[in-house]
């Protein structure tokens, strides 16, 4: 078994910094598989679809505030805690929304899943 560790904290402060596209374009695997608990698309697969559907979220969001807790890490798997408040491009409307991040590392040190909890 790796220590996912290096990954994981590495993942967190880069999420801390505000710099998603360089944690995904450092960390995600090329198969990396995206997980929701509801919505269209529920699932994705690939780099470049798992980058889609978070750029279509992006584009229908306006973010305002980011906040992450953790690392906590068990064996090949790193959860984190993340509190977004955004507001909703189309109507306006200001939301608050805690989820849980449940992301799998292979081998590498590479994100293959990455599993959201709200």
């Amino acid at each position: 078994m790796i220590d996912i560790r290096p990954t994981a904290e590495t993942f967190t402060a880069l999420l801390k910094q505000g710099d998603f596209h360089g944690a995904a374009e450092r960390f995600w695997h090329e198969d990396v598989s995206s997980i929701e608990a509801m919505g269209e698309p529920r699932a994705v697969h690939g780099k470049a679809a798992v980058a889609a559907k978070g750029a279509a979220w992006y584009a229908a969001h306006e973010v305002k505030a980011f906040e992450v807790e953790g690392p906590y890490v068990n064996e090949d798997q790193f959860a984190l805690t993340m509190r977004i408040d955004v507001t909703v491009k189309a109507s306006g409307q200001r939301v608050q929304m805690t989820e849980v991040g449940l992301y799998t590392v292979d081998e590498d040190g590479m994100i293959v899943e990455e599993r959201f909890f709200y």
